[in-house]
């Protein structure tokens, strides 16, 4: 799987699973879902995250947002990304 596809699969909707590299080069396993509004305010953020690079995602472990960097991606669906 290549980057493109890899970003292609978690913009997707559905649930997923991804390792990425954070960036104090710790590596983080995460499982979510893209596309989630629920406890969302509506005024969005200061800035665009897909222009840095980063796909806001809804953890399902933490039930809250976070951001995945997808320039450091590792695997998706345990699917390695090269």
């Amino acid at each position: 799987m290549n980057k493109n596809q890899a970003i292609k699969t978690i913009k997707n909707g559905r649930f997923f699973s991804v390792e990425f590299t954070k960036k104090d080069g710790t590596l983080r396993k995460l499982h979510g879902r893209s596309g989630v509004v629920k406890h969302t305010n509506g005024k969005g953020r200061k800035y665009n995250p897909s222009e840095l690079g980063y796909i806001t995602v809804f953890d399902l472990k933490i039930k809250d947002y976070r951001l995945v960097d997808a320039r450091t991606i590792v695997k998706v669906n345990n699917i390695e990304v090269k």
